[in-house]
């Protein structure tokens, strides 16, 4: 059994619609994450059980949840759209886990909502495996992410380019709340909706949060650590368009996700993404405008003055520095160095322009420098062995390093040819074992085993995955 709490089921009429999931032919349960659910209160017996798994498919409702589908709207590639939502994405309601924190429990693929704009509401299986896989990754090295809970198959087929097999995800987070929320409010004029939103959002994020300018600070200093994480592990979000930035601070919609092999700052991995406005190096840039647009709806509940206009810029304008310090220290301790000072900064860069002269592996780079196999990344090692002298000269007063090290840069990442491996296993065959090694292995991204090496190679030549796709 499930006890909800649903608090934004609450709220007036228009923040949402009441709409149910409909029902699949066959559901199979092919993931339970069993950690999570503990971190939940949920009984993991009862998940397993057939109720449970009708419950995770979509086809029963349990006692107290209060299916809902959110609105909001967005800015997409730069573009407004005043009216979005959850198209395929039904929210069952929320639970307090015993330690008192808030989560929403969403099903992800779950049928057509109000909000679906022609589309079937269904989700394939291959974008619900990788979104397991990678933000249990993150969840693994302390990302702020929404998790996944289950994976279901539907014993249905959808349409996309050709017939693929369905699926369900069951996703946690610690709410849905969007800036593109926000925006839907304000395009509108609503501004007392707008207020009723950012008490709920203060409520259940920031409780200790003094009004409309204090959240939008709050939310400033979540984004500036997320990014700060994602630019650290080499992560590529690929539509970080306003509805897909949590104002919680949590990654939210893997779609077109990915990680780098090779060390390209602009790299870009999303097929609709023609012109790199989601690149890895701008999504820092992305954040500031993106952040400009929940400024923007704050600002009439800031006191819609001159001087409030102001104090939004202000705060926005805080970003930078609340980034770049996060960055320092986040690729200082990739280097051993857990006090970075600013002479620090040219250390990094250094090392990342060697990087990106031959795209060097970014993982293993980072990976290699405790074990002394980071040289064999580069062409030109004789800069790489320049550098190395600096880099010893500065750890070699620090006996913590390694250790340091060890912790700041996994042996393994979701690497994109292996998700792929996982995701064709499973839609041609069935077998799902490369897809659970995988998720074994990612949820432990600092140890190594025998049968884990493979995971951590580079694509070979043919392996490279170029294009990553939207699953709808």
């Amino acid at each position: 059994m499930i006890h909800f709490d649903n608090s934004y089921a609450r709220l007036p009429q228009g923040f949402f619609t009441r709409t149910a999931p409909t029902p699949v032919r066959d559901p199979k349960l092919v993931a339970l994450n069993l950690p999570l659910a503990a971190r939940l209160g949920l009984d993991p017996a009862w998940l397993q059980s057939p109720e449970g798994l009708l419950m995770l498919a979509g086809n029963t409702l349990p006692e107290g949840a209060e299916p809902i589908a959110q609105a909001y709207a967005g800015h997409q590639f730069g573009g407004f759209s005043p009216q979005l939502g959850d198209g395929r994405a039904v929210l069952l309601g929320e639970v307090v886990a015993p330690d008192g924190a808030r989560f929403d429990i969403q099903l992800k693929g779950s049928g057509p909502t109000p909000f679906s704009r022609r589309g079937d509401g269904r989700a394939w299986l291959g974008p619900v495996l990788r979104e397991y896989l990678v933000s249990e990754f993150m969840a693994a090295f302390g990302v702020p992410t929404t998790r996944a809970l289950a994976a279901v198959t539907t014993g249905e087929q959808v349409i996309r380019e050709t017939l693929l097999p369905g699926a369900v995800l069951t996703r946690v987070a610690s709410s849905h709340i969007r800036v593109g929320t926000f925006e839907f409010y304000a395009a509108r004029g609503d501004r007392d909706r707008l207020r009723l939103l950012a008490e709920h959002v203060i409520a259940r994020h920031y409780p200790d949060a003094s009004g409309a300018a204090d959240l939008l600070q709050r939310v400033v200093e979540a984004q500036a650590y997320t990014i700060s994480c994602w630019m650290g592990l080499g992560f590529i979000h690929g539509v970080m368009n306003t509805d897909n930035m949590s104002v919680s601070g949590e990654t939210i919609d893997y779609g077109p996700c990915a990680f780098m092999d090779g060390y390209r700052p602009d790299k870009v991995f999303s097929s609709i993404d023609a012109y790199g406005r989601y690149a890895w190096n701008e999504q820092p840039n992305i954040a500031v405008w993106n952040l400009a647009q929940l400024a923007s709806c704050l600002v009439p509940l800031m006191g819609d003055s001159d001087e409030a206009v102001a104090e939004a810029t202000r705060i926005v304008h805080s970003f930078p520095a609340l980034y770049q310090r996060e960055w320092l220290r986040r690729f200082a301790a990739k280097l051993g160095i857990t006090s970075p000072r600013d002479t620090d900064r040219a250390l990094i860069e250094r090392l990342l322009g060697l990087m990106a002269e031959g795209q060097a592996d970014f993982t293993r780079v980072f990976a290699g420098l405790s074990n002394g196999k980071a040289r064999d990344e580069f062409l030109n090692r004789d800069s790489f062995d320049q550098w190395a002298v600096d880099w010893q000269a500065r750890i070699k007063d620090l006996p913590d390093a390694a250790q340091v090290m060890a912790r700041a840069n996994p042996r393994r990442i979701p690497r994109n040819h292996r998700i792929e491996e996982a995701i064709a296993q499973a839609r041609d065959s069935g077998d799902y074992s490369p897809f659970h090694l995988l998720d074994a292995a990612l949820r432990d991204p600092f140890t190594d085993r025998p049968e884990w090496d493979k995971l951590a190679l580079p694509p070979q030549p043919d392996e490279v995955v170029q294009r990553t796709f939207c699953g709808t």
